[in-house]
């Protein structure tokens, strides 16, 4: 800014003539020194001037702005016309790129829970890519907790998110895209069946420890198998902890080379049942939870048989002497066969050198 009229020299007008207009307006408006055109009634401060910088509401009059040459906007108006084809094709270029991004990833589908002595897996399809899974376990009173959180398999471990058996759940398999993981928008989801572990888990094999048949009494003890859930001295629960009087185990036995089966339910962890003496059993353990509706019988424990007075018939049954007899009768086919064949083989060979010496003599 500059000074657009000059206020002539006089001895009644002091030599600094917008000092004292800043200090006095009124003055210089009744001056007659001063030019008309500088004793126009002050213009009302303007919004940039602050009071105590020494630009007054007074000085107004004596400020104009500088003239803009055509010549400075045609120059920036050129540049912006030039570059307005590049910038219209980053434009469409991230327009394009957010439509892309936009697009929601598949969501998750086959939910299963596949669960063994409350260890529980979930697993579903299918598998990622360009994005990834995270899981939500939903209680009906727990908390949202949050397992394999952001992972590019499709199974994930939820056991210590149910801790409460007996509780209901629900499982959100999130597809998250690796764009929107700090945003807040909710991720597309897919959301599986109900499951409760004290009702749906499958009880497993159990352990036999020992067994003996004395006599007509067989004896089989065996053990719980155990969950993933630990007591607070960091002992492992047992199914037997965790259902306690819902559960119990059956034996089935039976004799040995029979298909006739026997059965005894015991709450315990032994059995004792009679048998028939010098006959040889066999058994398994099977948990049955006579409460539930579904999944009541737990998995079978591996076979077992007793060996009182066994043979080799009764180790291996009518295959061995099946196998036995057949050797016999090839041994004494053989036995038999060979001489005969032998036998013929030296008549033919004595009646061959009778003909050759015949034959001989003639000559």
């Amino acid at each position: 800014m500059r000074w657009q009229g000059r206020i002539p020299r006089d001895t009644s007008v002091p030599q600094r003539p917008s000092l004292l207009f800043l200090e006095n307006p009124a003055l210089c408006l009744r001056n007659p020194a001063v030019p008309e055109r500088f004793r126009r009634a002050p213009s009302p401060r303007p919004r940039w001037a602050a009071p105590g910088r020494g630009l007054g509401p007074a000085s107004a009059p004596y400020m104009r702005r500088r003239p803009v040459s055509r010549s400075s906007l045609t120059a920036p108006r050129m540049l912006l016309r030039a570059a307005a084809p590049p910038r219209a094709l980053l434009l469409g270029a991230l327009l394009w790129h957010l439509a892309a991004g936009s697009e929601d990833p598949p969501t998750a589908v086959n939910i299963t829970w596949s669960s063994i002595n409350f260890k529980t897996i979930l697993q579903w399809q299918p598998k990622p890519s360009g994005y990834f899974y995270t899981v939500e376990i939903h209680g009906q009173t727990s908390d949202v907790k949050r397992k394999c959180i952001q992972t590019p398999e499709t199974e994930c471990d939820v056991t210590d998110a149910l801790r409460n058996v007996k509780e209901t759940y629900t499982a959100h398999i999130l597809s998250v895209k690796p764009a929107q993981m700090d945003n807040f928008e909710e991720p597309p989801f897919e959301v599986s069946e109900k499951f409760t572990p004290y009702s749906q888990t499958v009880i497993g094999k159990p352990e036999i420890k020992d067994y003996s048949q004395k006599g007509s009494k067989l004896n089989v003890v065996f053990k719980d198998p155990l969950t993933p859930y630990i007591f607070p001295n960091g002992s492992f629960m047992s199914i037997q902890d965790i259902f306690q009087h819902d559960l119990e185990y059956k034996l089935y036995y039976w004799k040995d080379q029979s298909s006739g089966k026997k059965d005894v339910t015991t709450k315990s962890h032994n059995f004792e049942v009679s048998v028939d003496s010098g006959k040889n059993y066999c058994f398994y353990v099977q948990a049955i939870i006579p409460s539930r509706r579904e999944n009541r019988n737990g998995l079978e424990s591996r076979v077992l048989c007793t060996s009182v007075g066994r043979n080799i018939l009764d180790e291996y049954g009518t295959e061995v002497f099946i196998i036995l007899a057949v050797i016999a009768v090839a041994v004494i086919t053989l036995a038999i066969v060979l001489p005969v064949v032998l036998c013929k083989r030296k008549k033919a060979k004595k009646a061959r050198a009778v003909r050759e010496k015949e034959l001989l003599n003639g000559v």
